[in-house]
């Protein structure tokens, strides 16, 4: 019983990890700000700001500033 405790509470606490990021990128040609789950590796996208976000609703708040009209 012990031992199946534990390993719940171990399932738990490294569940986070497993999670998804979110980036928020712009595009370098058009320059239209996206977010997307992936770190992007092609030279074509522009991480924008220089964290990741645990949820889409934080990212979509953010992009609501970064990536504003001038």
């Amino acid at each position: 019983m012990r031992t199946l405790i534990f390993a719940a509470v171990g399932t738990v606490m490294t569940f986070p990890a497993f999670a998804a990021e979110y980036f928020i990128v712009r595009d370098a040609d058009d320059k239209e700000c996206r977010i997307v789950e992936t770190r992007p590796t092609e030279e074509t996208v522009v991480v924008i700001g220089d964290r990741a976000y645990v949820t889409r609703e934080e990212a979509e708040k953010e992009l609501a500033v970064v990536c504003k009209d001038d």
